[in-house]
């Protein structure tokens, strides 16, 4: 995997991209708040906590998607404070169905 975009072939129809979101992002909605934004975007995936207070986040898409569903995550919702983001970049595998919010 990469962590930039120009990396990957942006020709190809789908990417992937994996996200760690560091900062106050457990106990402020933060997975309600992607699965919000993921039902305006042609995005497949899944997004978890983490034992180490982290969230993580999975998701596959057209990479114009996935930009648009960085900078939102960039942000967060209103009670999260988003400290960071590791985004790190591959061409899409295919084996998601739809999106899920994880539990643990």
């Amino acid at each position: 995997m990469s962590n930039s975009i120009e990396e990957i072939d942006v020709s190809e129809k789908r990417a992937r991209v994996s996200l760690r979101i560091f900062g106050e992002v457990q106990g402020v909605g933060f997975r309600f708040f992607v699965r919000k934004v993921v039902k305006t975007l042609d995005v497949s995936g899944w997004v978890r906590n983490e034992d180490d207070g982290t969230v993580s986040l999975v998701a596959e898409g057209s990479v114009s998607d996935l930009n648009e569903l960085l900078e939102k995550v960039n942000k967060g919702p209103a009670a999260a404070d988003v400290e960071d983001v590791e985004a790190s970049w591959s061409t899409a595998f295919g084996d998601f169905d739809g999106f899920h919010v994880k539990l643990w």
